[in-house]
């Protein structure tokens, strides 16, 4: 397992359940947290395609089950974060990025457009890989292109009509490392008006989310002309618990570690949640939050 020439964290066996905010899991075989793109250039090319490699953000919209995840774990540090402009027209942001710092920025600049991205926990690499939306409007809305890194590590620029954005997912291989996004950013708002927004949405999250709690966002998309929450509802499934793992009574789309969960109790409680409302409306929910690691 030999990587000449990296100067970032490399760690074997790393239990990895503290970087995600449902915090279960097990280890990855290698992590590594690149110093900056030349390094995880260096290290994708040291691989040389031989360990599968697994990205991870901010771990908000992710279980990592209980038996870890096979080959290499990567995860983008705070060099990949930067938010700059690049002309009156185009923002950039690090994959790494939160995205409620990409609507600081804006807001700052009296740019509008980007009010949703601070109800949407995670980064804007995790946004762009599921198209992450809210209140109306989703990554598709305000991409431009995307920079990638290939498993050999050559850099390319993709852009957004290329994508292939639909609803919580793209079309891009599995296989490209998000790098940096680049946004359009043309219209100009009252930094007040931008402000009330960001506040609105933020107020209606923490009113209705379970926000305080060890918890992954919404946990079912929702299927076509339905919300997930009602159906999950009317299949009186609200707070429903499987070992620690509970559905919350305050937003039943929402999984909470309620009490020492391990991976394996989140899993079979969103099967057992799919189940009984498939039973009660026969309609079969799919997953929102991103399940990886050994079965």
């Amino acid at each position: 397992m030999n990587f000449q020439g990296i100067r970032g964290v490399f760690k074997q066996n790393y239990n990895l359940k503290h970087l995600t905010w449902l915090k279960v899991g097990g280890d990855a075989d290698i992590f590594f947290k690149p110093e900056d793109i030349e390094d995880l250039k260096t290290f994708l090319k040291e691989n040389n395609n031989r360990f599968p490699i697994t990205v991870i953000g901010a771990g908000s919209n992710l279980i990592i089950r209980d038996k870890g995840v096979e080959g290499i774990v990567i995860k983008l540090g705070r060099n990949f974060t930067d938010i700059q402009f690049i002309d009156n027209n185009l923002i950039v942001a690090g994959a790494g990025c939160l995205n409620s710092n990409l609507a600081k920025f804006c807001l700052v600049n009296s740019i509008t457009g980007f009010e949703f991205l601070i109800g949407i926990p995670g980064t804007v690499g995790g946004g762009v890989a599921m198209n992450a939306g809210s209140y109306g409007r989703e990554f598709k809305d305000i991409v431009a292109s995307v920079e990638v890194l290939d498993p050999e590590g050559n850099l390319i620029i993709v852009p957004v009509d290329r994508i292939g954005f639909s609803y919580r997912t793209n079309s891009l291989p599995k296989d490209l490392i998000f790098t940096r996004v680049f946004f359009q950013a043309k219209n100009k708002e009252d930094t007040n008006k931008i402000k009330q927004k960001m506040d609105e949405i933020s107020a209606i999250r923490s009113s209705s989310q379970p926000v305080s709690e060890k918890t992954g966002g919404s946990t079912f998309a929702n299927p076509e002309g339905f919300k997930a929450w009602e159906l999950i509802d009317k299949a009186g499934l609200r707070g429903i618990r499987v070992g620690g793992a509970c559905m919350s009574e305050m937003h039943c789309n929402f999984m909470i570690n309620a009490n020492n969960a391990t991976a394996t109790d989140m899993e079979n409680l969103g099967e057992l949640v799919k189940q009984k409302v498939k039973e009660n409306s026969g309609i079969e929910l799919q997953w929102e939050i991103k399940r990886i690691g050994k079965l």
